[in-house]
């Protein structure tokens, strides 16, 4: 059995949009995150993940869940397959209590990769062919250390030294071994290795650079359990404390570019590995940093990788942060250009880099003649997917003001044409209508304090009454509103992790009603202070019908065998409570 105090702090680890993202292309709006729901056929999105309660809902089919539920249901994975494919993209071995069969554990494949890489930098140390490879592009050693560059020899089966049980599928599993046609070697030799490093600076793979002549001149490690390249990119672990400094994340196409640009003092930089920018690259990248630059070849390849490049980023741009385009000029790239050139004008040229807005429009309307009619027609064609994508209202406005300009029309026939909805997305979204019943005061409680947890500290666990019996609300309902209370007295979660705890108890149905009320409370985008309001006036409202209720039983008890001295007491007492609540 996997221990309670794990699962809790597996879900309080994990992203649920990392989670859901890598199965369904998510897309950011407001606060969530919306897609069609991967659980029934629709053309317009209903499925709903919110990055701070760690859950997600489809307002079309119902589905729901944290992150495990939704590896079961999407995945068709069991409980305890779902905790240890969350626990193993986290790279956390999941522990078993005491008395528990214990599985046979598969090789650790992190620390393969860790031992690959030790191999690949002791051999560097050994090689001069590598050593004055790596001198002659401008690097240091101390460079070298900081990445981590190693060499692979070129012999087939070097990591036999390294791994004893060559023949282990693991070391195929993990992309160092190449197996097939009963023929069994190393995936990098004789190549410069570049290692490729998770977010929390875990080897998930390697890049490997050939030395001279051969092909292909980067080779990659292969999508893995590990790896998937159109999520990654390389350097950005050591980059981060650097682009938080710089303000600007720099965006290349090679590893080599990245370590010369370290070399040379600009270590603000990362790169796509191997294959163009994707929406998932887009959106780390501006989790990042509010100002993206990326830099290309001027050549026409680099134009297109550009290209793809804004495609990518255009769903994933909020106003207030910048992306931006830099072409060098035709026959460089970012290792040479910093090589002959140096820090201040490689930076001086980054000033240089057009916005996002300017490249679109330039490129859109460089495709066609806008001298007469036609030719502005095809121009508003061309433009209307691509503003359809943005979902950053102002930036928005901005394009769609330019391009009626260049197109010598109105705003206003523009947005007809284009059928832009107003107001824009900017404003406040109307309360989502959810099924089920309307909530009771308890049920706001539980609402609340399953949107944030740390509301529970507010208030006093013993003011619940059990007993109390109060028009409209349930006695589970009063019972949920204490246990609750009890969870997060012990324990700092969210509402992926109530839910979790919940799972099979009687409270759990109840739970499942609330939550899509949680949206609603999302979406008001209310302050910490009148959250904190709101909650205590329901927490009032609570006690005021608490005694109420009981002030009436009391009233009908007397009026059946007259006052004990006791009622009176109580009632008297009551009636002071209430008071002071009316006060407030």
């Amino acid at each position: 059995m996997i221990p309670q105090s794990f699962i809790q702090d597996l879900l309080n680890r994990v992203d649920i949009v990392d989670v859901v993202g890598r199965h369904v292309q998510l897309r950011k709006a407001g606060a969530n995150y919306v897609a069609c729901c991967p659980f029934h056929d629709e053309k317009t999105p209903s499925f709903t993940v919110s990055p701070t309660k760690q859950f997600y809902h489809c307002f079309g089919c119902g589905a729901h869940g944290n992150a495990i539920g939704f590896l079961m249901a999407h995945g068709g994975l069991n409980y305890v397959e779902a905790i240890k494919d969350l626990a193993a993209n986290l790279g956390i071995p999941v522990p078993e209590e005491a008395g528990s069969r214990q599985e046979k554990k598969s090789p650790d494949l992190y620390d393969m990769l860790q031992q690959a890489s030790k191999y690949y930098r002791d051999e560097l140390k050994q090689s001069a062919q590598a050593i004055d490879y790596l001198k002659r592009r401008g690097l240091t050693g101390e460079i070298a250390a900081r990445f981590g560059i190693g060499y692979a020899p070129g012999e087939w089966r070097n990591l036999s030294h390294v791994f004893p049980d060559y023949e282990s599928e693991a070391l195929v599993e993990s992309g160092l071994v190449i197996a097939g046609e009963g023929k069994r070697y190393d995936r990098f030799r004789d190549r410069i290795i570049f290692p490729i490093q998770d977010g929390r600076g875990r080897i998930i793979g390697f890049g490997g650079r050939v030395i001279g002549q051969g092909e292909p001149k980067y080779l990659n490690s292969p999508e893995t359990p590990l790896f998937e390249k159109g999520r990654e990119l390389y350097g950005l672990f050591l980059a981060r404390k650097a682009i938080q400094e710089a303000s600007m994340a720099l965006v290349v196409e090679g590893y080599m570019d990245v370590v010369a640009l370290a070399q040379n003092g600009i270590d603000y930089a990362v790169a796509t590995l191997g294959t163009a920018t994707t929406e998932f690259h887009a959106q780390k990248l501006m989790k990042q940093s509010d100002h993206v630059v990326f830099c290309f070849d001027g050549d026409n390849a680099g134009r297109r990788a550009a290209w793809r490049a804004l495609e990518n980023s255009l769903a994933q741009v909020q106003d207030g942060k910048e992306v931006a385009f830099l072409f060098l000029p035709e026959g460089e790239d970012p290792d040479s250009y910093v090589r002959k050139s140096g820090k201040a004008k490689f930076e001086a040229l980054l000033k240089e880099a057009l916005p996002l807005s300017i490249f679109l429009v330039n490129e859109l309307s460089s495709k066609v003649n806008l001298n007469n009619a036609e030719g502005r027609a095809a121009f508003l064609h061309e433009a209307k997917p691509y503003l359809a994508r943005i979902n950053a209202p102002n930036l928005a406005l901005m394009l769609r003001k330019r391009i009626a300009e260049i197109a010598k029309v109105e705003l206003s026939e523009l947005d007809a044409l284009f059928q832009v909805k107003l107001p824009a997305r900017s404003e406040k979204i109307p309360p989502r209508k959810t099924p089920g019943k309307r909530p009771n005061v308890v049920r706001k409680l539980l609402e609340m304090l399953m949107h944030s947890p740390a509301l529970a500290t507010l208030v006093d666990r013993s003011e619940i009454d059990p007993d109390a019996a109060i028009s409209g609300v349930g006695g589970a309902e009063i019972a949920a509103l204490g246990n609750l209370l009890d969870f997060l007295s012990e324990e700092e979660t969210n509402a992926a992790g109530i839910i979790e705890h919940f799972r099979g108890r009687d409270e759990e149905a109840l739970l499942e009603e609330i939550r899509p009320g949680l949206f609603n409370l999302e979406e008001a985008r209310l302050s910490e202070e009148e959250l904190s309001t709101e909650f205590m006036d329901a927490w009032r409202q609570y006690l005021e019908r608490v005694c109420r209720a009981r002030m009436e039983q009391l009233i009908n008890a007397a009026n059946s065998s007259g006052w004990t001295e006791d009622g009176k007491q109580e009632y008297l007492l009551l009636q002071k409570k209430l008071n002071s609540f009316q006060k407030n």
